[in-house]
């Protein structure tokens, strides 16, 4: 192809054609046909013209731009439009020059700055931390408040739940988040995982209302043992001996808390234990039901699901007492707008705390996140003792120190070890 170079001396007017720049976005100003002026600089004429495409891979001609009955092609980079003097801003852009080579016009508009959560990340998941804390001491405190007046924790739970579903429903109708749909293969696949954490809610519930907040937890803590036993025995998967040993430490402490705890009764005691169980087969049914859709959604199922399971229950167990005198009673000792706002309050911090867990691990490495819960328990049991004024026993405040110690080291190992198996698997596929 040939060219011959023009030196152009004086600025030349000429109205432009407007097909020629179709795919040229020139912005907020628009081209009309009114005298254009082109700075003095040399202009190659080409015989194909110009063509612009946001695309090099997928390239159109375009008409060509005509100056005084010529084809011009614009070389070198970055030449400005001007009119009545001033520049053109314009959007940044890909083109192609008429020989495929692709062209970057880099002037105009300068690229948008970076938002508060991408210039600091860190803070904004150390937020997401002290949220989820929070709310969960909230809820504890909250909860055991409701059950010194109103000892019904099926109805309780239901309540929970109920909140919760709510909340998901007003959000989805919003469009936060969008709903994912769901058919008859995903509702079989959820449904094991919402009765067991159905089962799991109920049974903590049952646990916090017979013994004190701190015991719950501490029982809580043989969760990982029960985690292990069942990968061992029930999926068939090899734990190694530095997990089995990180539990033994756990074992022995809740041992010893139990053992003095002032508030001890066998209805805590078991109700916490059969929820540890409630909630190893749900980790087993979850790591079964891996769905693709995303976590809020997953759990706004699961919750709507788990609500159904906990409703007839809650209606047979303890129907008969809250229609006699169970909500007269709960009404006369704080009035019923605080009832009624206690329900709804820790039915919302359940739900939020729950969904902050989920979004908070879905931001942070396993490792961070096992500590994190760790720390989590530390506060729920160190605030509720404050609060309360729970008496313990010194060695039901060493046997939870230990239990909790032996929890940290499980976290840290397990933790340690899939990153290991992610890395190399990250590795054999590369």
């Amino acid at each position: 192809m040939e060219s011959t170079m023009a030196s152009i001396t004086n600025p030349v007017h000429s109205p432009i054609r407007m097909s020629g720049f179709s795919s040229l976005f020139l912005s907020p100003l628009k081209i009309s046909p009114n005298l254009v002026a082109l700075k003095s600089r040399s202009v190659v004429s080409r015989a194909s013209g110009l063509a612009f495409s946001p695309l090099s891979k997928n390239l159109k001609a375009s008409e060509p731009v005509e100056v005084s009955e010529r084809v011009l092609g614009f070389s070198p980079l970055s030449q400005r439009l001007r009119r009545r003097g001033s520049e053109f801003p314009l959007v940044k852009a890909a083109a192609a020059d008429a020989e495929g080579g692709e062209i970057e016009i880099s002037e105009g508009y300068a690229k948008p700055s970076k938002s508060f959560a991408e210039k600091f990340p860190f803070l904004i998941t150390g937020f997401f931390f002290f949220m989820w804390y929070f709310l969960n001491v909230i809820f504890n405190i909250l909860n055991k408040k409701v059950y010194n007046y109103f000892p019904y924790p099926y109805f309780v739970s239901v309540i929970h739940l109920l909140v919760g579903v709510v909340y998901c429903l007003v959000s989805w109708s919003v469009g936060l988040p969008k709903r994912a749909p769901i058919n008859k293969e995903l509702l079989l696949l959820l449904t094991p995982v919402a009765i067991c954490h159905a089962i799991g809610h109920v049974m903590s519930n049952v646990s916090f209302a017979a013994v004190a907040v701190s015991f719950t937890h501490t029982i809580k803590a043989l969760e990982p043992f029960f985690n292990a036993a069942a990968s061992q025995f029930v999926l068939g998967q090899q734990i190694p001996l530095p997990l089995w040993l990180s539990l033994a430490p756990v074992v022995l402490g809740v041992s010893m808390a139990s053992l003095t705890e002032l508030s001890f009764n066998w209805l805590g005691f078991v109700s916490a234990m059969i929820s540890n169980i409630a909630f190893t087969y749900r980790s087993i049914y979850s790591k079964k039901a891996m769905t693709g859709m995303d976590s809020t959604n997953v759990y706004a199922y699961i919750s709507i699901i788990a609500l159904l399971v906990c409703l007839p229950p809650a209606l047979i167990i303890e129907g008969p007492k809250l229609m006699q005198y169970g909500f007269k009673d709960a009404i006369a000792k704080v009035g019923l707008v605080k009832f009624l706002s206690d329900l709804f309050w820790i039915g919302m911090f359940y739900h939020l705390y729950n969904q902050l867990a989920t979004n908070t691990l879905e931001r942070v490495a396993p490792l961070t996140h096992a500590v994190g819960n760790v720390l989590k328990r530390v506060f729920v049991i160190g605030f509720s003792i404050v609060v309360f004024g729970n008496k313990i026993s010194t060695q039901t405040g060493i046997g939870t120190a230990i239990a909790i110690a032996g929890v940290a080291m499980y976290s840290l190992i397990k933790a340690n070890m899939e990153e290991q198996k992610r890395k190399a698997a990250a590795t054999k596929a590369s």
